[in-house]
């Protein structure tokens, strides 16, 4: 007698191997997140702030600089970490804040041939390091490219979009810079790592 498997038994048990390890993941993470009077327990380490990076957190709403640009578009700074190749990569947000569409202003890319002819970006942002005095621009690959967000859209009403440019990094013990960018005011923050 010889036995026959068919596709559809393996798919059946497959699919019952799959659904068990669903109903464990649900049952180990289900229990323990509320206290006996019902309010949610908060973690020793979120509420001491071990984190030394609170902009790693997730969730973190910290804002370094809050930039104002044209046509009601706000810059907001989330982080400027080193990075452990030499770099610093400030991550931010773009808020339309306007009650109409804005895009960002051609400026922002800078004067710099070589950047400009890649399109609309953020190339012309700068950090500056009054103690050293010295200035670090934006990055570019080797084609030329900033390392920056580049052909941002135009940003409808209450619209955003997460927006990053990476420089080379100053010296170690410099932690506080100024960063500027054209059509935008400019504002200091705390370099992290």
């Amino acid at each position: 007698m010889s036995v026959r498997f068919t596709t559809r038994a393996r798919t059946g048990a497959v699919a019952l191997v799959v659904a068990a390890g669903l109903c464990l993941g649900v049952a180990g993470c289900g229990g323990g997140g509320d206290s006996e009077d019902g309010k949610p327990k908060v973690s020793a380490s979120a509420s001491k702030g071990d984190d030394p990076n609170p902009s790693t957190q997730e969730g973190s709403d910290e804002i370094l600089a809050e930039l104002r640009g044209e046509g009601g578009l706000i810059l907001k700074i989330k982080s400027a970490a080193r990075d452990a190749g030499g770099f610093v990569t400030v991550n931010g947000e773009l808020k339309n804040d306007s009650s109409e569409p804005a895009r960002v202003s051609l400026r922002a890319a800078g004067v710099e041939t070589e950047i400009l002819r890649h399109g609309p970006s953020l190339g012309g942002a700068t950090l500056v390091d009054s103690a050293s005095k010295k200035r670090y621009y934006v990055l570019r690959d080797t084609d030329g490219r900033p390392l920056t967000t580049t052909n941002m859209p135009r940003l409808k009403a209450g619209e955003s979009i997460p927006v990053f440019m990476q420089f080379p990094a100053p010296p170690a013990e410099t932690s506080e810079v100024s960063f500027q960018l054209p059509s935008f005011a400019s504002g200091t923050i705390q370099i992290s790592g």
